[in-house]
């Protein structure tokens, strides 16, 4: 496509965030809140911001810390634990909770009307998952994050903890489990309306709802040029930077850009589906999210789990994901997206990744077989007495897991990835869990990619630091300054009050 129009000041643009999500927010609000001057424009294909992979339906809601997934503690082959991909995860959880402590304290978020205190909780039965479980307590307690943990094998205390999940089991079940009381449930789609108002409100954010990006593209000068689709019909909008945060729709895009980085990637939809009980007699009784072990092959989104949700302020009880299949990127996507994303250089790469996962397809076509009593049976796995009656299926968001072309072939990458242009004008954001709990550090990894130096002039450090106090420091590492930037969160959004 050729652009040869003149570029009105009322379409040009510093950034363009596609995607009204919780990544594209949470970029927007620190781009503002680095440079107020700057002009942000966000575009979203649907009528409103967070309904797609932000929304409550759409997603577990939990605040991941690594405190109770147990997947992010894998043993090597040599029978250790690694727990560097959970201090990770807990440290970057950590470095959300910062911004909107300091985002409250500066009276720009109400963090009652997405963040709820919720103790997270691992479960196991059998005797190799209780002496996983236990490696694992031992090996996460040794640090200063995960010191508060609690371990038991007492059924009467385990009774206290979750009422729902161990009445009706056979007394003679080996069972185990860890509580994190410091645990969260969080609404995204609500953080993100949060912070899509606060920016509108300085008249520093623009958004274009109902639009599509159909085309964007660089000609001749230093600006992106977007061709956008709304009810108006077309029309163009131009910045020197774009950022592709579209959840699964951000591989589509990424490819359209043009841009060399891209062709690396290839991507496989996976769909969820959620079990949800609005019982308020059982939604009251189980406080707690409650992890167990995945499935063999199972992808880490598909890690079993009982929740505490709130949604649209209503407790509930939800239990999954159980996983789908759509050839869909996004759940209000086409049916045509997976076989529009194949392209001659990602090809062989996903052909690689499919041999070389057979486990994960097994796991998928049996979860395709799963018909509601299926589902309600591997419930009662968690919740003995559940009765099908109190339960429904709900439809839940659609993921992108990544293929990556590498020397040898492809790779399977779980978790989320930043892809960049060589020169920073652009950037995308794929994958999936744990992405949304750990979205401002993967945009602090976005600015230091494309906005490299401004990330080093001294006024975005102060900035930065201002509203991160951790900024430029490992928590990981440094305990003291861990235990410092807990207190302070702790009391700036009521995490050290029981719910």
């Amino acid at each position: 496509m050729y652009f040869s129009g003149a570029l009105c000041a009322d379409k040009r643009f510093d950034a363009v965030l596609v995607g009204a999500g919780i990544m594209s927010s949470t970029l927007a609000v620190l781009l503002h809140e680095l440079d107020p001057d700057l002009r942000l424009l966000m575009i979203e294909r649907l009528e409103g911001p967070g309904l797609e992979s932000s929304s409550a339906l759409n997603n577990a809601g939990t605040g991941h810390a690594a405190n109770c997934e147990l997947n992010y503690t894998p043993l090597s082959k040599s029978g250790g634990l690694d727990i560097s991909k959970a201090l990770a995860i807990n440290a970057a959880f950590e470095q959300s909770l910062e911004l909107w402590s300091s985002l409250t304290e500066l009276g720009n978020l109400n963090p009652e009307m997405f963040l709820n205190v919720v103790p997270h909780i691992s479960f196991v039965w059998g005797d190799s998952n209780v002496a996983f479980l236990e490696k694992r307590f031992k090996a996460l307690t040794s640090h200063k994050a995960f010191s508060s943990m609690e371990w038991s094998r007492d059924r009467l205390q385990m009774e206290d903890w979750m009422p729902l999940v161990i009445e009706g089991r056979n007394p003679s079940q080996r069972l185990a489990a860890t509580r994190f009381s410091r645990g969260t449930d969080v609404d995204f789609g609500v953080l993100t309306s949060q912070y899509i108002d606060l920016i509108k409100k300085k008249s520093a954010l623009s958004i274009k709802f109902s639009t599509e990006v159909i085309e964007l593209f660089k000609h001749n000068d230093e600006l992106w040029h977007i061709a956008l689709k709304g009810d108006s019909g077309t029309e163009y909008v131009h910045a020197p930077f774009v950022f592709l945060g579209a959840g699964g729709g951000a591989l589509s895009l990424l490819q359209k850009s043009g841009i060399p980085e891209g062709l690396d990637y290839g991507g496989f939809p996976v769909s969820g589906l959620w079990l949800i009980c609005e019982e308020s007699h059982l939604a009251n009784r189980h406080q707690a999210k409650v992890y167990g072990k995945a499935q063999m092959g199972a992808p880490p989104m598909s890690v079993p789990h009982l929740d505490t949700r709130w949604i649209d302020g209503k407790r509930s009880l939800l239990f999954g994901p159980f996983a789908g299949f759509s050839t869909k990127f996004l759940k209000n996507g086409s049916a045509l997206d997976l076989f529009r994303s194949v392209k001659s250089t990602n090809l062989s790469s996903m052909i690689d990744v499919g041999v070389q996962n057979f486990d994960l397809v097994k796991y998928l076509l049996a979860q395709l077989r799963l018909n509601n009593e299926d589902r309600v049976d591997a419930l009662r796995e968690f919740l003995p007495k559940a009765r099908k009656k109190d339960w429904r299926l709900s439809i839940a968001g659609q993921r992108v897991q990544i293929i990556k072309r590498t020397n040898s072939g492809g790779t399977l990458q779980m978790g989320t990835e930043v892809v960049s242009s060589q020169d920073g004008s652009l950037a995308a954001l794929l994958g999936a869990s744990p992405g949304a709990s750990t979205a401002v550090t993967i945009m602090l990894e976005v600015l230091r990619r494309c906005w490299g130096a401004r990330m080093e002039s001294k006024l975005w450090k102060e900035r930065l630091q201002r509203l991160l106090p951790s900024y430029g420091k490992d928590l990981t590492i440094d305990e003291s300054l861990l235990l410092k930037v807990r207190s302070r969160n702790d009391s700036n959004l009521s995490l050290d009050k029981s719910s």
